[in-house]
């Protein structure tokens, strides 16, 4: 248990409490990632960035948007993740 009296204690409850605080008004504490990932969509295969809640491209082939996926990541030195028709994640690349 820490000790009331130490800086440490209420440098960490400061920072439990922002969280919780950032959390109800929907910022993130996180810087936003690029990873970009393979998911299946009505038309094919589509390619959405990690918390993005539109789609970026859609194909015809899971293998056209993995090979645009990969440009992607490799820009913003990403990862692609690769879901499987079912939407379970079945890969994962690293262009970091």
């Amino acid at each position: 248990m820490s000790d009331i009296r130490q800086e440490s204690f209420w440098t960490n409850l400061v920072k439990k409490i922002a969280a919780i605080i950032f959390k109800s008004v929907g910022l993130k504490n996180q810087a936003a990632s690029h990873h970009q990932h393979v998911v299946p969509h009505d038309q094919g295969w589509a390619i959405k960035g990690e918390g993005n809640s539109r789609y970026t491209e859609i194909f015809d082939r899971q293998s056209a948007a993995i090979e645009r996926a990969t440009e992607i990541a490799e820009n913003y030195k990403a990862d692609v993740i690769i879901h499987g028709k079912d939407g379970t994640i079945r890969d994962r690349r690293s262009y970091r």
